[in-house]
């Protein structure tokens, strides 16, 4: 047997790679099998296309259409197994004339796009993998392409909200990344054998990646929906610039104080969901003795914004000061903060012990709560211990919470200054317990 992709071979059943067996019931059934996912991809994708369409309007292929072409697909890769590669690209060269003639005719009629031909010749290829046993990639590629195809409107909506400077700063993250990254030693330097650049630029790229999920939402959605949620997604990109912004608002609209007091809170909350998946990412392990607590720390802040949003009467629109996460000029300010941060972290370790491990999360988490949970997450890879490293970590979301208190009460309006700072200490007395806890 000519086949090409012999390397795929290994995968299949043994009587799909000799042309001279003969199928058993069981042969059979499995193939009935995969017949029926490859029909059943199809329909998916095809329900979304037909319920997509214009009322009356004409499109490529529907329900019916996509089921066979998967069928088709499902049949070429079949038939390639007994014969030869060239049967597949037989198949799929007919098939490419056939949908770019239609796509050829319908643009004479006016219609431009060729989401539907594309999906197309997808729905041929998935058809193809599922008969190559690669199922679960191919039902995982289908409800992508699902999720693409319905998504239409808000997709379109989220592209006419992003502003030119918000796309070329994103792209030159990304390109300075491509660029810088390869050429970074990943190594560790310095004196104390601590700082790795790459590890840093890592760090940065995660960091302003969970950051700029949350500033994409409030550009998309934040302005519609009122300042407590778009402060909860603000949390996101960052509590500190959130109650930074809401402090200095709730003077300017004092009539809105109790909603900007509320966006403060949840903003807040939101900082123990970004420490939560940023000890995940980096040391996994850490989430068994700081996990639980932070999600508890999560609820206890969701119930206080919530019996507080109880007693405001009204819910009003406000925007939040926010920058680009994926600005360059912040990004390499977060590398060096994370940088000096880590390497202090590990000089205090060294020279001061388990008390300048705690004074210098202290002070870090006062401007970055990002990094000193890097640098302590780090730590605990290598040389510090766990309990430490977490104890470090409720002591630096401690004292991110008393500077939002110091900066709700010296930048806000009486009325916000009331609701912030009550929710501010209700939301750390229960970090403050539980750091209490570990150290008895």
């Amino acid at each position: 047997m000519n086949f090409a992709l012999q390397d795929s071979l290994k995968l299949l059943p043994d009587y799909l790679v000799s042309t001279h067996s003969v199928l058993t019931s069981e042969d059979l059934f499995i193939l009935v099998q995969k017949l029926g996912i490859s029909i059943f991809i199809g329909i998916l994708i095809g329900l979304e296309r037909e319920h997509s369409r214009i009322k009356d309007g004409k499109i490529f292929a529907g329900i019916r259409t996509y089921p066979l072409i998967a069928i088709f697909g499902f049949s070429a890769a079949f038939l390639t197994s007994l014969t030869s590669v060239w049967v597949y690209i037989s198949f799929f060269a007919g098939f490419a004339v056939l949908v770019v003639s239609s796509y050829i005719a319908a643009t004479k009629d006016g219609r431009l796009g060729g989401t539907s031909e594309i999906t197309s010749f997808l729905v041929f290829i998935l058809g193809s993998l599922v008969f190559w046993n690669f199922i679960i990639l191919a039902a995982i590629i289908a409800v992508i392409i699902t999720l693409f195809l319905s998504l239409k409107i808000q997709l379109h909506s989220f592209v006419g909200k992003i502003s030119a400077e918000d796309l070329f700063a994103t792209l030159k993250l990304a390109v300075i990344t491509i660029i810088i990254l390869p050429l970074l030693p990943d190594k560790t330097l310095g004196p104390l054998d601590i700082i790795n650049l790459r590890l840093i630029w890592y760090m940065v790229i995660l960091v302003s990646g969970i950051s700029f999920i949350g500033y994409i939402l409030i550009k998309t959605t934040g302005k519609q929906k009122g300042t407590s949620i778009t402060g909860l997604m603000g949390g996101l990109v960052s509590s500190t610039a959130v109650t930074y912004s809401l402090s200095r608002k709730s003077k300017i609209d004092s009539a809105l104080s109790d909603n900007f007091a509320i966006g403060v809170i949840l903003a807040s909350t939101v900082m123990y969901i970004r420490v939560f998946i940023v000890i995940s990412v980096l040391n996994f392990s850490l989430l068994s003795l700081v996990g639980l607590p932070l999600v508890l720390f999560t609820i206890i802040g969701v119930i206080v914004s919530f019996i507080l949003n109880k007693r405001v009467q009204n819910n009003e629109q406000s925007e939040i000061d926010l920058k680009n996460p994926f600005e360059l000029k912040s990004a390499i300010i977060f590398g060096g903060l994370f940088g000096v941060i880590i390497f202090a972290a590990k000089a205090a370790q060294v020279y001061l012990g388990t008390e300048g491990v705690y004074a210098a999360s202290t002070l870090a988490g006062i401007t970055s709560v990002d990094a000193i949970v890097l640098s302590l997450a780090k730590l605990a890879k290598d040389s510090l211990s766990d309990h430490i490293a977490v104890q470090g970590i409720l002591l630096a979301l401690i004292s991110n919470n008393i500077f939002k208190a110091i900066i709700s009460y010296s930048l806000g309006d009486t009325i916000f200054r009331k609701k912030a700072l009550l929710g501010l200490i209700l939301i750390t007395v229960v970090p403050v317990g539980f750091l209490i806890f570990t150290l008895i």
